[in-house]
Parts: C-alpha cells; structure tokens; sequence
C-alpha cells in the first residue's frame, strides 16, 4: 500500500529530528518509560515496542561526520538511519529531499516495509481545476518541481534496511535553497553578483544580491529611513556579508521599547514563516500586556536562518533593549536557533510553543483522528487541564493505550522532551500564562489575513504596521473601559474587592475564577507553628492534593503547585489558606504590578535611572534613548482627551522653558530652581469632562518629575 508524501509532511519529519535532537538530560521524577514497553532486541540496537528509549533516542539520529557516496546493498539499522545519511548527502552536495514514497506491509500491524527519499525537485507540477478556490492558491505558488529523477530507495529485510534502488543524477544545479525563488520573485534577488549564503547546516548555497535594482531592497532602506524621521528614538540595524551584501535586518520602534520594560519578562519569537518556504521571511518578538493582549518587542527579515544569524539578531535585540534579558523565550524548535539561545540567553528559560507541537501531531496522527474525532480533545486536555505531572502522565498512558499508539515515534518524541513544552514541567519560571488555554494572536493569523505569494514586501510592512497600530488602540479602549466601568464583584470578601480595585478588567476576571473556586475547596492544617503546613483539594477522594505553606510573620504563602511563579496570580489553594488565616487584605507583593491598572505607570524612570546609572551619564545615545522613552510616556497620558492634552501642553512648555535656561546657564540655576517636582497645575472647572472625574483634579508636573530622576547636575 503506497501513499505519496504531502508537501509538508517533510517539514513535520524535519522537526521531528530535531525535537528528539534535544538534550533530555533534566529528568522528572516520574518514570521517563511511562508509554514505552518491554525492551527488545533489534540490529544491536536496545529497543522498545513503544519506540526508542529516551537514552537511546538519538541512536539513529547521529549524523556521520564524512558522507559517503550511497551506494546499491548499503544497509542501515533503521530507516530512520538511512533518512539520516541521504539527508547528510544531500546538504553536502546542495540540495533539498523529501520523502517521497512508503509502503506498508498487508495485515494487521502494516508496518512500514519501504521508503523513497527524492531530491524535492521530483515530479512535474499539475495544474488544478482553475474553478476550485483551492487551486487558485496553488496556482499562485511557485513550484520546484522538474522532473528530477534522483532518489534513493531503501527496503525492509529482516531486521535491517537496504538500499534498493538508487539514482544520483539531478538535472538541475546543485547548491540551490529553497527561499531563493520567493526572494526573486519579491523583487529582493537579482541575476547579478551571485555569492554564497550558508545554510543552518553550514553547508554553502547560492544567494543573489539582495540589493539588487529595482527590488524591494531599496524599499526595505526607504522604509527604515521613514521610520527613522518619524521617531528620532527608532532603532534599526542591518547585516551584511564580506561582500557587503544585505544578509539580515531587524528594527524597532520607541513604543516597543517602551512596552518591552513594563511587560518584557516573558517573550515569544514567532517564525511562522518557517511553515511554508513561500512566506515572508518576516519574525517578529512579542509578549503579552496587563490585558491579556499581544504587544510586539521587535520585528526582522532573517534571509538566513544560521547559528551566526540568530546570534546576530539575539544580540542585537538585547541590545536594544537596554541588555534586559526575559525570564522565558517561547520559540518553535530549530537547532540553530537553540544553540544560539544558549549563547545570547544562558540564564533565560527557552521552551517551546505548546500550540505549534500539538498542532503538528493532529497534522501527524491525521488517520487516526479521522477514526478518533474525540483524540484531539484529550490530548489538549491531557497537556492543558491536568494539574499535576501525575494526573498527566497517567492521562497520557491511558490515551497511548487507548488508541493503540505506543508505536508512534512522533508521541514517543514528544514524550520525550516533555519539560520543554509541558505546562506542567515548566512552573518554576515566569511565563506570564495565567491560564494554561490562553492562546494570543500570531503571525499565522496576520498571514492568513493579509499574506499571499504577490505581496510585496512595502505592502506587507505598511499591513503589519497598521496592525500593530490597532493593537496600541486596543490596548487605549481596554484602558479606558477598565478606567471607567466597574468590575462586579461576586463576594462580599475585601480580598475580591481589593482584587478588583488593584488589576485590569482581564486579569480580574481570572483572579476571580481563582478565588471563587477556593470556596469549593477542602483545606485541611497538617503542621501548627508560625510556619504552618496546609493540604488542599477538591474533595476527599480527589488523587490531586496541594500543600500549602504559610507564614504567619510576613503573611506569605507558597503552594506546591506553584502557579503564581508560574502566572503572576495566586492560585485557588493559596486563597483559600488565606480565607481561614486571614480574611481580609492580601500583601502587596502577590500584586503583580504588570498586571495591575498601573502596569505603564512610574517604575520606568527607576528603571532607567537604576539601569542606566553609568552609561547614560557618558553617551549621548543612552540619555537620547532614556529621554524618547520617557517622553512617549508622557505622550501616551497627555493624548487620553482633549482636556488632559492642553494641560499637558502647558506643562511641557514651561518645563522646555526651564530647561533652556538651565542650558544656556547650568552654573545659576539651582536643580530646586530649576523644576519644582511639587508644583501643581490647576485644570480649569470649565475645562471637565470624563476623563476628568474630578473637576479640581491636580495633573502633577510629569516633565519635571522626569527631570529630576534622570539628570544630575
């Protein structure tokens, strides 16, 4: 039974190598074998009937360090192994594969029995039916195919594979990547001035001069160079090879900066690109703002994807954001990407995006989905509902058992490398994920929007800068709603009230979910003292029960669950320790501030001030940088209504008045003289309206308060 490969099933067998690459070394203290089987014996190989064991998960993924030419007879020991060599033969002559056949034996196991891998220009491209919408897409895509006959052809015999058939003749060049087409198409190649680019293998392929004329390139430099004049604080940074050809690009802007400081702890490095070789070489940073919605730390144009490459852009990032490091860096997974994070981000916790692995295992386990509709559900609700790593592992045994799955590789790699991805193995570090299901807006859903393969790349940046935009005016509505509508609190508890006085509108609703469940919880004292010990759960016969600690001198907690490390929000254990223990007022520091109603206020200029202390005083740069920042700020408040602007108006020219004088004569001008942080302006009755509560309301000298945190005289 034979079935021809779909174009991205190499894509997923890619990662799938890679994935099982990875270093496995931190352990759980559950049993890593938990779907794996009794142990055989195959080719000199320890083996299991679920698939191989951890410590041995690499055994037929070790690259040979010297290619050998493939020959007819050759034997493997899997045919996972000879994927390996023609996947290490083909980057060493310069060209993509695929595979592109297999075949399964008759009866009720249907093991695999035969494998093609073939050079991906294999085959002729057939146009569809032009009437369907679907191969209308098709229609605009470029294709590779050309008819290219190379191909190697293994088979199982008894307990190994030979190569059966086998063709090492192309009839195109060598040396190619796959990318090149859709730069030349962009306008972003040109015929002239070949080099050579590396690819994240380190093996060379041909790249076109980027900077060829009448391409995009040109486009890409007067984008920059707009940007630039229309806000002074624009950072961008270009690389170039040894033959001064564009290689990278990556640019950001003040106000993603700014957002970078307040919400900065947790980021994303999106690379949806890298699903389909037609996309936009397009990557962006990002996080998540005290609304639960997605703010962008940054955007570039990575043309390679290299080690050297992403160390660059690493690097050039951190630098541009002052050297201030998240606390965890959600990616897809990528060997040249990991090694890079390791380099740039010893310190931050890299982990991998839930939602792209179980994506990628429906698109894997697609027969027995269309048999188990119900499959996809548990699996989601095995990774994401199970509150403790016992409930999932046992959740995750029952579901490989159910379905008959302990011989899936792809499960068994996923398993695997579980403390990557898993929710549950990750607690201990800050990932700003206060529900587990949360699921923010990606570039995948900016290119399904506005992507096609005719987009030029002017068009795309002005699409993704006036999405980017909406979110700033998402974030301002969300603002303004929780500024001026009250949440509904369903207790009578000040801890609820104060809750709902302290964060937005979206985090309180998730804090109340939390607390009102603790009131369903039984709470049982294991351990009296000033340091007590509580044991937690749903009901008597729950298997998942939380140990609560509490300290009575400082009215801290800490549960065994560990979700405020985790999320930045108490959990419904803690809560409900404090409902018996205390019952009124929760201390400040379970607050966090980025995600109260405060999160942009104050704690910028400390930061700068703090951060800054050295350099900003000796670089004209640093202090240029300190001083946009703060004023985009000010900006930020002063726009709220047309009240506020002209008050803000007022305050700032008098303060620039102040500041020429000062310029014009340090020597006379006392910092007191200078600005007094105190002095008030007084908004005029006639001048109320709802922004304005209050019609004597003060709006206190934000210039001035700038000034004295950021310049010594």
């Amino acid at each position: 039974m034979e079935a021809a490969r779909s174009e991205g099933d190499e894509l997923i067998a890619d990662y799938v190598d890679c994935l099982m690459s990875l270093d496995t070394n931190a352990q759980s203290v559950q049993n890593n074998n938990l779907i794996l089987g009794d142990p055989v014996i195959e080719a000199g190989v320890a083996a299991s009937v679920g698939g191989i064991t951890e410590q041995n998960a690499m055994k037929d993924f070790v690259p040979p360090e010297d290619p050998k030419e493939p020959l007819l007879g050759m034997t493997f020991e899997s045919d996972e192994a000879a994927k390996t060599f023609y996947n290490e033969y083909a980057r060493h002559l310069g060209f993509p594969f695929r595979v592109g056949r297999s075949r399964r034996s008759k009866g009720a196991e249907e093991v695999v029995v035969m494998r093609r891998f073939v050079c991906s220009r294999e085959g002729m491209y057939r146009k569809k039916n032009p009437s369907s919408d679907e191969a209308t897409k098709k229609r605009e895509r470029m294709s590779m195919r050309e008819g290219c006959n190379a191909m190697m052809e293994v088979v199982r015999e008894s307990n190994h594979w030979v190569v059966s058939k086998l063709d090492t003749a192309h009839n195109h060049n060598l040396g190619t990547c796959s990318r090149v087409g859709y730069l030349r198409d962009r306008g972003l190649l040109d015929a002239s001035n070949k080099i050579t680019m590396m690819g994240s293998d380190g093996v060379p392929f041909l790249r076109q001069n980027i900077l060829g004329e009448g391409g995009d390139a040109q486009g890409l430099l007067d984008y920059l160079k707009k940007m630039q004049s229309n806000d002074p604080a624009f950072f961008h940074a270009i690389q170039v090879d040894k033959n001064s050809c564009l290689m990278n690009v990556f640019w950001v802007d003040a106000r993603a900066k700014l957002a970078y400081q307040h919400f900065g702890d947790a980021v994303t490095f999106d690379t949806t690109y890298k699903k389909n070789k037609y996309m936009m070489p397009f990557v962006t940073f990002s996080g998540v703002n005290h609304h639960l919605q997605r703010v962008i730390f940054g955007c570039a144009l990575l043309m390679e994807d290299t080690e050297c490459s992403f160390v660059w852009l690493f690097e050039t990032w951190l630098a541009a954001m002052s050297g201030k490091a998240p606390c965890s860096l959600v990616t897809d997974q990528n060997r040249a990407m990991k090694a890079a994070i390791g380099r740039v981000f010893p310190h931050t916790c890299h982990r991998f995006c839930k939602w792209h692995i179980l994506s990628r295992t429906k698109q894997k386990l697609a027969h027995t989905y269309s048999e188990h509709p119900t499959l996809i559900d548990e699996l989601e609700s095995c990774v994401i509902e199970s509150e403790t790593i016992n409930t999932f592992e046992t959740a995750w045994m029952s579901i490989i058992d159910t379905y008959d799955l302990r011989n899936n590789t792809w499960l068994q790699a996923m398993y695997n490398i579980r403390q990557k991805w898993v929710p549950l193995y990750l607690m201990d570090t800050f990932c700003a994920e206060i529900s587990k299901a949360q699921k923010l807006e990606t570039m995948n859903d900016f290119y399904k929007k506005y992507f096609s393969t005719k987009v030029t790349l002017e068009v795309f940046l002005t699409q993704f800068d006036l999405s980017t935009e909406n979110h700033y005016e998402e974030e301002a509505k969300a603002d303004m709603d929780t500024s001026l509508n009250l949440v509904t609190t369903k207790t009578a508890s000040p801890m609820e009230k104060q809750a709902a006085r302290t964060y937005t509108k979206a985090v309180f609703s998730r804090f109340q979910e939390e607390f009102t469940e603790s009131l369903a919880y039984i709470i049982q004292k294991t351990k009296d003292g000033c340091i007590s010990e509580y044991n937690v759960m749903k009901d008597e016969n729950s298997s998942d029960t939380f140990c609560v600690t509490y300290n009575a001198s400082n009215k801290m907690a800490k549960c065994s669950c560990k979700y405020f490390e985790f999320s930045g929000i108490l959990c419904r254990h803690i809560l409900g320790v404090f409902i018996i223990v205390d019952p009124h007022l929760l201390p400040p520091d379970y607050y966090l501030k980025r995600w109260t109603r405060k999160a942009r206020d104050c704690g910028l200029l400390e930061y700068n001030c703090d951060n800054h202390q050295d350099d900003a005083c000796q670089s004209i740069t640093s202090r240029y940088d300190v001083l946009c920042a703060d004023a985009i700020r000010y900006a930020e408040k002063g726009s709220g209504s047309e009240t506020v602007y002209k008050a803000a108006k007022d305050i700032l020219q008098k303060a620039y008045e102040e500041i020429i004088v000062y310029e014009r004569n340090p020597t006379r001008v006392s910092q007191r003289d200078a600005i007094n942080i105190n002095e008030d302006v007084m908004v005029d009755d006639s001048m109320t309206d709802q922004s304005l509560p209050d019609s004597r309301q003060k709006v206190t000298n934000l210039l001035g308060q700038f000034l004295v945190s950021s310049w010594s005289p």
